[in-house]
């Protein structure tokens, strides 16, 4: 048996009062309490629950290094981007392109935040709980080597041969010396572990913080770069449709790309028209909702008007819904999601069938919540305001299209 240890708890079988040296019943009352306090002292930590906490702090440590290999290049994307910016058409697909990229990067940062601050609290709750323990553990044995030697020295084996009563009565008091014995180094154990256990906490704690704060940081980094792009792309519509050298080509780049867009909407109409001959949606005559949760302007109304740049007479099929970036946009009325979809000159748009040859059509959002064959009703999230498509800015065009032709909008929904 290893004496340094043992000759601290001997002492509590032992105490001066029993001059004869038989374990007096305040010692053994102390001796079966053991296990109670040992009960109560355990912190539950063990080797494998160590090597658990060390694996999560190599893993974050890990994390660390990939979020800073996951970051967009602002920079690079500009010099692929360059080489995309004689063809209008290829340049805005392109870009929308990096720019879901960065809106997906952005939304897995806004995720992996949450879970982080959630696994902070988790190890903060760990690390007072085991705290808790190892003080409690602290002051139990500080407790028990205080009592174990106010008493005074210890007997020696001889002595507790020689007043035994009976080779019975010493195998008895050796038995609890060595159960006292075997607690002591239990205890000792489970302090030691629980206070490596801690210092992992901790150290785990720091690195999460760190962690947390590097994807927030990310985050503004990320929209900062999501802003520059939308920018860059509205300078770039304007240079170019504004540029005298190219205006004729511009001018009918776009009037050839409303011609592509009507062509689609008409053919979609037909396919539906054809898929509904048994199962036509009836449109009720009920008001539509107002396709935005809000709206700052109409920035650009329907019918016959000055193109802004191109500085031609157009046709303008809708109404322009200036909004922030993300605004929900919503179904105006109940129906059927015909196309849900990206377009270069529409950007990610909705078509939705309401019934009786009356379509619906939401362009330059920035997300899409719903799907072809989807049932939508009256009010229903469909998608998110953004500047996608042909689009120098956030906003939505909203069109109506009643048998075939473009309506204005304002027979169907009230002006903000």
């Amino acid at each position: 048996m290893k004496k340094g240890r043992i000759g601290i708890f001997l002492r509590s079988l032992f105490c001066a009062a029993c001059v004869a040296c038989v374990v007096c019943v305040a010692c053994i009352a102390a001796l079966w309490a053991a296990p109670v306090m040992e009960a109560q002292a355990s912190s539950g930590v063990t080797s494998e629950s160590i090597r658990e906490k060390e694996g999560q702090i190599n893993q974050a440590k890990r994390d660390i290094k990939n979020l800073e290999k996951g970051l967009s290049d602002i920079q690079d994307l500009k010099k692929q981007l360059e080489q995309e910016k004689n063809n209008l058409k290829n340049y805005v697909t392109k870009l929308d392109q990096e720019l879901e990229e960065l809106e997906q990067n952005i939304l897995d940062l806004k995720f992996q935040i949450s879970g982080k601050e959630t696994e902070i609290q988790e190890t903060s709750e760990e690390l007072e709980e085991a705290q808790i323990t190892a003080q409690n553990q602290y002051e139990y044995m500080v407790t028990s080597i205080r009592y174990f030697y106010e008493e005074g020295t210890l007997p020696t084996m001889w002595e507790l041969l020689f007043s035994s009563q009976g080779i019975g009565d010493f195998l008895n008091r050796l038995d609890y010396m060595n159960r006292v014995y075997e607690y002591d180094e239990r205890m000792w154990t489970e302090y030691e572990m629980n206070c490596q256990y801690i210092a992992l906490c901790k150290e785990q704690l720091e690195l999460e913080k760190q962690l947390l704060d590097e994807q927030k940081k990310n985050v503004e980094n990320q929209q900062a770069q999501v802003e520059e792009l939308i920018d860059e792309k509205r300078k770039q519509i304007t240079s170019y449709e504004s540029d005298i050298a190219t205006k004729e080509k511009a001018i009918r780049e776009y009037e050839q790309e409303i011609a592509d867009q009507n062509a689609m909407i008409a053919e979609l109409e037909k396919q539906v028209e054809k898929e509904k001959e048994e199962l036509r949606l009836k449109y009720d005559g009920g008001v539509f909702k107002f396709p935005l949760a809000s709206c700052t302007r109409v920035s650009d109304d329907y019918g016959n008007r000055i193109h802004p740049t191109l500085g031609v007479q157009q046709f303008h099929n809708g109404v322009d819904l200036a909004a922030p970036k993300g605004t929900a946009i919503y179904a105006a009325y109940n129906g059927e999601v015909v196309s849900a979809a990206y377009n270069s000159s529409m950007g990610n748009y909705v078509m939705i069938n309401h019934g009786d040859g009356l379509y619906t059509i939401y362009m330059h959002a920035s997300a899409l919540y719903v799907s072809a064959g989807d049932t939508v009703k009256r009010g229903d999230t469909i998608a998110a305001v953004g500047s996608t498509g042909r689009s120098t800015g956030p906003h939505l065009h909203f069109s109506v299209r009643k048998d075939g032709a473009y309506v204005s909008p304002w027979n169907y929904i009230s002006k903000p």
